[in-house]
């Protein structure tokens, strides 16, 4: 059978990793997620709870998926078994938190849809962060399903 996830018990490096299944989502996740988190810091915080756990969470992927795209690119990891099952627990725990916060995003974003809100900007750039950071849960989500599969086989 064939596969895009390359070969069998090879994480790859350089720029192999923009060829391969799972490592080619590293860009749209940092992409989507920096829209998140742009998104998010140019409306208003309120409530600040729920708000500051959202950028939190954005902030803290898009750093750490950049740093680990870093290592895959400089080859830093030397194909070895803990890089695979770190790269699946990674995707999945940022797949979590990424999950988390667009839910509470959405529910703080629902406070902002009354009819006559004057603050209707702020809710329209909450709409597109909902969408985009539900969008950015998809990709880590995909990214684990594929990072478990090559996991698997390594």
């Amino acid at each position: 059978m064939a596969t895009n996830t390359g070969p069998l018990g090879h994480l790859p490096s350089g720029g192999a990793i923009f060829c391969i299944i799972p490592d080619i989502l590293f860009l749209p996740e940092l992409i989507f997620g920096g829209l998140t988190l742009s998104l998010v810091a140019s409306t208003y915080l309120i409530p600040y709870n729920p708000q500051a756990y959202v950028i939190s969470v954005t902030i803290a992927c898009f750093l750490t998926t950049f740093l680990w795209l870093m290592v895959f690119v400089c080859g830093y990891h030397h194909n070895r078994k803990s890089w695979a099952t770190a790269d699946v627990a990674y995707h999945g725990c940022a797949t979590v938190l990424y999950l988390s916060a667009s839910v509470l995003l959405a529910l703080v974003t629902i406070g902002w849809s009354q009819p006559d809100n004057m603050f209707f900007l702020i809710y329209q750039l909450d709409i597109a962060a909902v969408v985009f950071s539900f969008l950015t849960t998809l990709l880590y989500f995909t990214h684990t399903i594929f990072s478990a599969l090559r996991w698997k086989t390594y």
